[in-house]
């Protein structure tokens, strides 16, 4: 999905504005997220992910072709841990294994083991608390 596209379905779903003014908002909130990472700090938006700006150390690494070892300069990477809301939705069907490996070991009485399925699906994990 491209940053247009987020406009054109931020402007479809929320209604009430421009495509103009979508494209502002959206504009708005990258803009933001991109000023706290550079400052190093943590973005948590619960019930999506974690980004986190972590540090590198300087390492030896090595040419592929050659062999020769090549220094490899310490740096700041961008990582991103998705909550366990976001992997319920991308994996659905582990939650329904997990349900059913909790029944099959007698954890779970017969009827509760689809509700616990959903239930976890929509769980919240420290994490994803917003400070």
């Amino acid at each position: 999905m491209t940053k247009a596209e987020i406009i054109d379905a931020v402007y479809e779903k929320v209604g009430g504005f421009s495509k103009k003014e979508a494209a502002e908002i959206v504009e708005a909130v990258f803009d933001t997220m991109k000023e706290v990472l550079a400052d190093g700090e943590k973005i948590k938006i619960s019930g999506f992910g974690n980004f986190v700006v972590r540090q590198k150390k300087e390492r030896i690494g090595r040419n592929p072709q050659t062999g020769a070892p090549i220094p490899i300069s310490a740096r700041r990477v961008l990582t991103f841990k998705p909550s366990q809301v976001l992997k319920g939705i991308l994996n659905p069907h582990k939650e329904q294994l997990k349900a059913a490996a909790a029944k099959e070991a007698g954890l779970l009485p017969e009827g509760e083991a689809a509700g616990a399925a959903d239930a976890s699906a929509g769980g919240t994990n420290e994490d994803d608390a917003t400070p």
